[in-house]
């Protein structure tokens, strides 16, 4: 490095030059993070309680070898309890779009006497036990309804019991992203002369669609795994009303662990497909936002 030379009086004088600060090290932090040893207890956990669990089922599922697996899942029986699960499932996810952001709406939008009970009676299927839901749903559409509507042992009476239990993903996903809608859209929509119909369809369906989405497919997965409370109003009608649950506790009551495992496996893959297809959905939804700023 060369000095700088300056002249004062005719006389030359040496100036160093000024000294370069050291290259300053980027450090990245992590704000949280744990370390190591808290990515191995989390592991470990998950494993112990998630991950060891599904690989001893889907081991118990081969017992009888591949062919007695695929006879499993095949017989007439058990295509018919998956697809009756499937077939209700897929309408009470459709019922909870329409009435849960129905009911999110009413409790973002409005008020009225009474809305932090029914704000709190909202949970109230996660609290509950299920087994309960289902004596008092046998008590109101039962043989001895006292209301004159017989819902039990049929489809309806499954559709019912699973929209109980059901009810409170789609209003809970919809609501906070409800909240957070800039209002302000909507009043210059309004102004430009566009009808409620229009604002909801073109300014706030599009920003509510993940969350609508996202509440459904966890609906649907909850769904297809119930048993409490499909287990009295339900009837367990062979090829009617007996969803995969009750076919897989038949299956151990005569016997036939490996069968109950093998549709076992078959509604967590169908359970499995889904949360994965909503975390691709989720995660295209957030990368178009992220774009989008």
């Amino acid at each position: 490095m060369s000095d700088t030379t300056t002249t004062t009086g005719g006389r030359g004088i040496t100036v160093p030059p000024p000294p370069v600060p050291p290259a300053r090290k980027k450090v990245a932090r992590v704000t949280g993070a744990v370390g190591p040893l808290g990515i191995g207890i989390a592991t470990l956990w998950l494993s112990v309680i998630v991950v060891l669990p599904l690989a001893a089922l889907t081991v118990a599922s081969f017992g009888d070898g591949i062919a007695g697996f695929v006879d499993a899942i095949t017989s007439p029986v058990a295509v018919a309890s998956l697809r009756v699960t499937v077939v209700v499932s897929v309408v009470v996810a459709v019922i909870n779009v329409i009435m849960g952001t129905l009911i999110a709406w009413v409790l973002v939008r409005d008020e009225f006497p009474g809305k932090r009970v029914v704000n709190a009676l909202i949970d109230l299927p996660f609290a509950l036990p299920t087994i309960v839901a289902s004596i008092v749903l046998l008590s109101l559409y039962g043989p001895e309804s006292p209301i004159g509507v017989h819902l039990n042992a049929t489809q309806p009476g499954l559709i019912v019991a699973l929209a109980f239990v059901t009810l409170p993903f789609v209003v809970r996903s919809v609501q906070p992203v409800l909240i957070e809608v800039d209002k302000e859209v909507e009043e210059a929509a309004a102004s430009l002369g566009a009808d409620n119909v229009t604002i909801f369809r073109k300014v706030v369906l599009p920003t509510l669609t993940p969350a609508i989405v996202s509440g459904a497919g966890l609906a649907f997965a909850r769904a297809i795994g119930e048993y409490g409370s499909v287990v009295l109003i339900g009837g367990n009608i062979p090829r009617e009303t007996q969803v995969a649950s009750q076919y897989i506790q038949q299956q151990i009551e005569i016997d036939r662990p490996a069968a109950a495992a093998a549709v076992s496996v078959a509604l967590l893959a169908i359970a499995f497909v889904t949360l994965f297809a909503l975390r691709v959905f989720a995660s295209r939804g957030q990368r178009r936002e992220e774009q989008a700023e």
